[in-house]
């Protein structure tokens, strides 16, 4: 989110949570950035249950509806850039998160529809595929030292990634740089496996 308002993005920061949201909203605004939040929570850690099943929803079919949702205002300024964010996990499944995974490899397909639908409207449609990032989200691989020295020992890059790396990533694909660029996958994933 800083390096997209650095960059001279107008960007909406969400989270479960409207203390995270009203913390980062602060802090990055704070810096003089232009930022706005909102609460959007997409499942807790104990609806585990509940969340695998409605996964492709929440993955899906949510992505699907907030860019039908944010496109009329791309169209209105003469066009834009949209990143999906998917997974590493949509390329190389780790073994019980298979509707996660799915979810997220389906966020690769609607991508390449998506670059289709809005070419004509001068709306590019980009995919960000992080690997091992450091976040809490990821935290049960790198929480403990043996357990994050086992987890670096299946990467190529022997580190985790940290968010910023994904930062950088975006903001190119949003930016005039990528002009040209649409319909792509671009994964930060320290050398995992990558193709389908």
């Amino acid at each position: 989110a800083r390096r997209l308002a650095q960059d001279g993005a107008h960007v909406v920061i969400s989270s479960r949570k409207q203390e995270k949201v009203d913390q980062a909203v602060a802090k990055l605004q704070g810096e003089g950035l232009s930022v706005t939040g909102t609460v959007c929570h997409v499942g807790k850690a104990e609806d585990r249950e509940r969340l695998v099943t409605t996964v492709l929803h929440i993955n899906v079919k949510a992505t699907a509806m907030m860019i039908n949702a944010v496109v009329p205002e791309m169209e209105k300024r003469g066009g834009g850039s949209v990143v999906i964010v998917s997974s590493i996990a949509a390329f190389h499944p780790p073994p019980g998160l298979g509707s996660y995974c799915v979810s997220k490899t389906a966020l690769l397909g609607l991508t390449k529809c998506l670059a289709i639908e809005l070419d004509p409207k001068n709306i590019r449609v980009n995919c960000l595929a992080p690997g091992l990032i450091r976040t809490s989200f990821s935290k049960t691989l790198w929480g403990d030292k043996e357990q994050e020295k086992r987890t670096k020992e299946t990467l190529k890059i022997r580190r985790m990634g940290e968010p910023e790396e994904c930062a950088g990533i975006v903001s190119f694909l949003c930016s005039e740089d990528a002009s040209y660029i649409t319909g792509e996958t671009v994964v930060v994933g320290g050398g995992s496996p990558s193709r389908l």
